[in-house]
Formats: C-alpha cells, sequence, structure tokens
C-alpha cells in the first residue's frame, strides 16, 4: 500500500485555510519568493506569513531554499498530485489532466523544485532514477541511459523504437545521495530550442523513507512547460512503483502499459518492452489529443 495517510491529513489541513490557498496561489504565480515578498501581499503581521509558511512547508506544498542570505519559497504541487492519483485517476480518464494547463507568468533564471517522501532506501531510489527500465516505468515510456560517471554522456528515449528525446551531460554523482545532470529537450522544436537546463536529484534518508528533492533550473525566462511540467505526475509514479512494484493510472505511467506490445503481462516487478512510433513528451502533461493518439496506435498494431 502507497503511504498516504499522515501525508494527505495534512495537506487537507493545510489547503483548509484560505490564507494558506491565497499563498499557494502567490506562489503559483511567481514561484521563488521571499518571506518579504509575501508578506506584502497579505493584510496581516510577517509572524502571521511565517506561521501559514511552515505549515504549508510541513505539508510538503512549500519547499524552501536559501540563495546567499534569502530564503526563497517554491510551491510543490507533488502532494496534490498525490491525492488526485488516490481518489481521481482510478476514475476520470488518463488525460484529464491535460485539460488543467495554465499559462504562467514566469521569472527569468526561473527555478522549480519538488519534494516527495517515498518509503524505500536510498539504494533502490537510486536504481529507480538511473535504470533505464524502472525510468520507463514512469518516466511516460522513456528510459534514461549513461554510466553515470561525471562528464558522460546522458541519452532519454525509448530504445526499442529507436527513438531520441532528449539528451545531457553527467555534472555530479555522489550515490544514492545526489545527482545532477543537464537536459536538452529533443521531441519538438519548440523544445530544442529551449537549449539545456539542469536537474538535481536529492536524497536523504529519514527513518523508514527517503526525501527526494528535484530542483529543475537554468530555465530561461518564459521556458516552455513541458520541460517541467510532467515533474509532479512523474514522481508520484515513482513513489507508487517503489512501494506497490504497481504503475499509476496516470499518463506518466500508463502509457508503459500503452505501450507494450499485444499479448504482455502486466506482472508487478516484470518488464515490458515498448513499442510507438509517435510518444508523448516525457516532461509535458499529455493533451487529450496526444493521449487518444497512443491509443489508436496501440489497437492499431504499430511498434
Amino acid at each position: 500500500m502507497v503511504t498516504y495517510t499522515a501525508h494527505v491529513d495534512a495537506v487537507f489541513k493545510a489547503l483548509a485555510d484560505p490564507t494558506r490557498r491565497s499563498l499557494l496561489d502567490e506562489l503559483f504565480v511567481r514561484d521563488g519568493q521571499t518571506l518579504s515578498e509575501l508578506e506584502e501581499r497579505f493584510a496581516m503581521t510577517r509572524f502571521g506569513v511565517m506561521k501559514h509558511l511552515k505549515l504549508l512547508e510541513e505539508a510538503g506544498l512549500v519547499v524552501s531554499r536559501r540563495r546567499g542570505r534569502q530564503k526563497l519559497h517554491f510551491l510543490n504541487p507533488v502532494p496534490i498530485r498525490l491525492v488526485h492519483d488516490r481518489w481521481v485517476s482510478k476514475y476520470a480518464e488518463p488525460w484529464v489532466a491535460g485539460l488543467g494547463e495554465i499559462k504562467q507568468r514566469l521569472e527569468s533564471q526561473m527555478e522549480k523544485v519538488f519534494e516527495i517522501y517515498i518509503r524505500t532506501t536510498p539504494e533502490r531510489l537510486w536504481e529507480a532514477i538511473t535504470d533505464p527500465d524502472i525510468r520507463s516505468r514512469y518516466n511516460f515510456g522513456a528510459g534514461v541511459a549513461s554510466d553515470w560517471t561525471v562528464g558522460s554522456r546522458l541519452e532519454m528515449g525509448v530504445a526499442q523504437a529507436g527513438l531520441q528525446l532528449g539528451e545531457g551531460e553527467v555534472l555530479e554523482v555522489d550515490p544514492p545521495h545526489r545527482l545532477v545532470h543537464t537536459m536538452t529537450a529533443l521531441w519538438g522544436d519548440d523544445v530544442k530550442s529551449e537549449g539545456a537546463s539542469r536537474v538535481t536529484w536529492e536524497i536523504t534518508q529519514v527513518e523508514d523513507s527517503c526525501k527526494l528533492v528535484v530542483t529543475h533550473d537554468e530555465l530561461r525566462e518564459g521556458a516552455n512547460e513541458q520541460l517541467y511540467g510532467g515533474w509532479p505526475m512523474i514522481l508520484s509514479g515513482l513513489k507508487t512503483w517503489l512501494e506497490t512494484g504497481e504503475l499509476l493510472t496516470t499518463p506518466g505511467s500508463l502509457l508503459q502499459q500503452l505501450n507494450a506490445p499485444t499479448g504482455a503481462h502486466n506482472l508487478r516487478g516484470t518488464c515490458h518492452p515498448r513499442s510507438s512510433t509517435s510518444p508523448p513528451t516525457p516532461m509535458t502533461r499529455p493533451s487529450a489529443a496526444r493521449a487518444r493518439s497512443c491509443t489508436f496506435s496501440i489497437a492499431g498494431g504499430t511498434s
């Protein structure tokens, strides 16, 4: 069973207050704000805003990062995604998430921070991040291959179909605690022009679980949302795979099942080959049309 209870209670408690919801709205519009910047937008004391931010951080909905003398606050949508996966995705169409895309006003030097707790060991989590077959199970069907040494090349794609969807360079490696690499998206002209961004994976053991923080930064002003919009689904799928061995019914994980050849069995811990001539982009939430095209390609027997 996926570990939801304590975290879900904290999420609902945090979201129950309108001021805390407004704080999340402010970070949704512009991520990475200081306490002083947030305080200016509310008719309450600095101490009051601090108390609300503390509850949001305890629920995992806000992640803070030190940048010199400043403490910046980032919206972390992963806990909300987990709530969705628990009660909504089973009944809704898997591509419903694509209907909720909203264009945001973005800062220069944009940075996105995502945090999640997973009941596993650092070694298993590291393997799930670096093993291309396991990665494809929660990463929209795309594996990531490298020898994971500093300076080595990184390739993201669907090997069986000969499709390369991204490339990068490994910058830092400290298994099983920290991995830093660049990533250049190659799945379309609109994202190729964005150039390279940086992804940092940080693993910290917390009793019988691990805290995973993914920081996606060095994104240009107004960067295409395809580069970072899929992280909540990817991390939610990663958590479920490690804790249950099963795939989510969300686009990030479901495409692993859709892309399996006819007759393949979805057994716990068993690897399937994937087949698709036009997979969706691995970092964005697929639109309804894109999700339907995947279904048709499988029904038509393409490989």
